[in-house]
């Protein structure tokens, strides 16, 4: 099984951005954790600030992978390009957040990327990446 977790906007900053609510671990520590737990699965990573990379990267896999876990940070709240990008793929997109976004500000409480996902996992830190790869 092949899986691509991909991170948006500042969430290379894991482990060091807002630890009381994110953690204190690395997001590169906890891919090696990730994939050692998942060892028959092939998991890649890839991390964008950008929109149009994370655009590309999901186009790129989107035919020849089994999932995509993708965290597009504040892009989910205001991407109709990623949405777009998502309905163009034929691998399922499972999106995930660290935080609850519905216990945040109000304007986090919307994903506009949730209507052409597979599922939504939300609200438990790190581990929402291993509940999204569970679901394989």
């Amino acid at each position: 099984m092949k899986v691509i977790i991909i991170n948006g906007p500042n969430l290379n900053l894991i482990g060091i951005r807002e630890p009381e609510k994110y953690g204190k671990v690395s997001f590169h520590n906890y891919l090696i954790d990730l994939k050692k737990k998942y060892s028959s699965y092939h998991i890649d990573h890839f991390q964008s600030n950008i929109e149009g990379e994370l655009i590309n990267k999901l186009q790129e896999t989107g035919f020849t992978y089994d999932l995509i876990v993708l965290n597009a940070g504040g892009y989910s709240h205001t991407s109709v390009s990623i949405l777009d990008a998502i309905l163009a793929i034929k691998t399922p997109v499972i999106e995930v957040h660290m935080s609850n976004i519905y216990n945040r500000e109000e304007y986090r409480a919307k994903s506009i990327l949730s209507k052409g996902v597979s599922g939504l996992i939300i609200g438990f830190g790190l581990k929402s990446y291993d509940l999204a790869i569970s679901t394989l």
